[in-house]
């Protein structure tokens, strides 16, 4: 695991000299602690930070081929990199480390770029062929590992896993993209391909771009050529007992190949039934007992402490809790640094919190990120399905009657009938995307006034719109997939253990399990009400009754008593600024409602008002002076967390 950084000409002049990618490297030192490795060349530079976790003596970065031709950097692990390197030393390629990293290398030699297809695992990866004078940047299937990219300045096109990699390149500017803007006061966070930056985007999931080298690329650059794509057609034919055979043997599996590692281990444990399955999992091929660790709140309504606690219990773990309190904000600025662009979704508070008491025990640990995309478990699934029932039983008269009643009954029963009505009317995706959008037409209006989007689903529409899925519940998970679990789910976690030089593996969204899981039928996910419901039948040969019936719970932190509380001057301050009034983005009197309306308790405002607060923060560091400002302190030497209780 580690971050990687790069430079190319794209009109032929040479590159500034090495300090520059030092200094792309430097910007990143968190996710890579351990060692530091460039390969430079005029026309090329390429660099890495490595978090030492496989070979941990031989597996510097850049690795080169027998002749040095090509060179890799590699953010990631390759889980099948032992059976990849049987088939290519058979094929008569030699290899001097037992790193993942050189498969990647004689990969690259044997196959080209059909060589990302054969790797099993998470990985950002850049390659320098230099016989070929090419670049080319990959990146996984699910988009575990990221990757930015864009031509930052005149003749230079830079690359990294983070966003401030590219801004120490000399001219890059942040400008933010208005658009981007809007798309994240939507959702929460900034879809991909785009960036909060204008001209730096991120490279999709599964898709590698190459680069000519040779001063050709004065020009657009080229799109960024797919390798592969989740399958959901055609449904196994198998039922009942020999799917879940089949199902805990994925599991099981995937699981086990993530269990390879040269330092301590263990696992992020919520008490929710991903993570109790992953961590029984794992137990089952440890012979000393697992680190756990969860985090909760003094608000129970948010706390699943004590069942995180029943499940360390009868899985016998050597278990570790944090307790966060509102005083724990205080963090949202070095967060900022560490997600580069503005992050709406506040679980990413606690989850820096539990990566940071992981990484005072391990290196490394597995999480159960995934499983609700995976096997339906969300309630919006639930509830997306209802609403179309109701459409159909009704033969469209529904968004009629429910206006009507909606007119005679008072709030909130009421505003709620016609928030339902009006989603009736909206066709598919739409009617899906209102339901799980953080911000609706009226906030949008509020935000930004006559400067609000006028089709806010834009950006996300076409992810949604795959007619080679028949079911329209299977569009939405593949939506998901593509979308919120990329951008929002595996960014928050990416950045919050890396930030603690922390690597966080998933075995739930293992590429071999969730090419058998998307090929279930549906009802093997969300049976009636029940959500999971293979993943369950395999649950409840690993774990008690009372994880599979206890409530689903989500990350979030209790943002409407915070900023009502402890953080009302944070958020008055903050957006009561002189630089937040001069930014020119928002409609001053449409925030100052939703402040009044949060603060009075008229309405629920803590979303919105929580991504008002992290948009300005962000912008402190990433526009202006404040862009080069890192952490004042290093991952591995900080001081307890202000209302951090262990």
């Amino acid at each position: 695991m580690c971050g990687i950084a790069g430079l190319l000409s794209t009109d032929g002049r040479p590159l500034p000299g090495p300090a520059v990618l030092d200094a792309m490297c430097a910007a990143i030192l968190h996710r890579g602690p351990d060692d530091q490795g460039l390969f430079v060349r005029p026309w090329a530079q390429i660099g890495m930070r490595r978090l030492s976790i496989i070979d941990v003596a031989g597996g510097h970065q850049p690795i080169g081929n027998e002749t040095g031709s090509v060179q890799v950097v590699f953010n990631g692990e390759i889980y099948n990199f032992r059976e990849l390197r049987a088939e290519l030393e058979a094929l008569g390629h030699r290899f001097t480390t037992r790193s993942d990293t050189e498969c990647i290398v004689h990969a690259w030699e044997e196959y080209g770029t059909d060589c990302f297809a054969r790797l099993r695992g998470m990985f950002a990866i850049a390659i320098i062929d230099q016989d070929r004078q090419e670049l080319i940047l990959a990146r996984d299937r699910i988009g575990k590992k990221p990757l930015y990219y864009g031509e930052v300045a005149p003749g230079v096109l830079a690359f990294g896993s983070e966003i401030k990699c590219l801004l120490q390149v000399p001219g890059a500017r942040s400008e933010i993209a208005g658009d981007a803007v809007h798309d994240f006061f939507t959702f929460g966070y900034v879809p991909a391909p785009g960036s909060i930056l204008q001209g730096i985007g991120k490279l999709p999931p599964a898709h590698w771009l190459r680069l000519d080298g040779r001063g050709r690329l004065t020009g657009r650059l080229p799109e960024p050529v797919r390798y592969d794509r989740v399958a959901f057609e055609p449904k196994h034919g198998e039922r009942g007992g020999s799917l879940t055979d089949q199902l805990e043997a994925r599991l099981d599996d995937a699981v086990k190949v993530r269990l390879v590692s040269d330092v301590p281990f263990g696992a992020f444990l919520s008490g929710g039934l991903d993570s109790s399955v992953v961590c029984a999992l794992m137990a089952r091929h440890l012979t000393r007992p697992l680190k756990t660790f969860t985090i909760g709140f003094a608000d129970a309504a948010f706390n699943e402490m004590p069942d995180a606690r029943r499940v360390s219990a009868f899985l016998g773990t050597e278990h570790h809790e944090l307790v966060v309190t509102p005083g724990a904000a205080e963090l949202l600025e070095d967060l900022s640094w560490y997600f580069d662009e503005p992050f709406g979704d506040s679980s990413a508070i606690p989850t820096y919190l539990v990566s940071r008491l992981a990484a005072g025990e391990v290196r490394m640990v597995l999480s159960g990120d995934g499983g609700d995309e995976l096997f339906a478990g969300y309630t919006r699934y639930r509830q997306y399905r209802t609403l179309m029932r109701l459409r159909g039983l009704s033969l469209g008269l529904a968004p009629g009657l429910l206006d009507l009643a909606a007119r005679g009954l008072a709030a909130p029963l009421g505003p709620r009938l016609a928030r339902i009505a009006a989603r009736l009317r909206l066709p598919f995706p739409d009617a899906y995307l209102t339901g799980v959008a953080l911000a609706n037409g009226d906030d949008l209006r509020l935000l930004f006034g006559a400067q609000a989007p006028r089709d806010p689903y834009a950006r996300l529409r076409p992810y949604f719109g795959r007619d080679d899925i028949a079911s329209p519940m299977e569009r939405i998970l593949a939506g998901d997939m593509a979308s919120y679990l990329v951008d929002d789910i595996l960014t928050k976690v990416d950045r919050a253990s890396m930030a603690n030089s922390l690597e966080a593996r998933a075995p739930l969204l293992d590429q071999e399990l969730i090419s058998f899981v998307a090929r279930l039928p549906f009802d093997q996910k969300l049976r009636g009400g029940e959500a999971k419901y293979l993943f369950r039948q395999v649950a409840r040969r690993l774990l008690p009754a009372e994880v599979l019936d206890k409530r689903k719970q989500g990350f979030a932190i209790p943002l409407a008593g915070w900023f009502r509380g402890e953080l009302r001057p944070l958020l008055e301050d903050t957006l009561g600024s002189q630089s937040f009034r001069e930014r020119g983005l928002f409609d001053l009197q449409g925030v100052k409602r939703l402040i009044n309306e949060h603060l009075s308790g008229q309405r629920d405002r803590g979303e919105l008002l929580w991504m008002l607060v992290s948009f300005e923060l962000w912008a402190r560091r990433f526009t202006g002076a404040g862009m080069a400002r890192p952490p004042c302190s290093s991952p591995r030497t900080r001081q307890p967390v202000p209302g951090a209780v262990a």
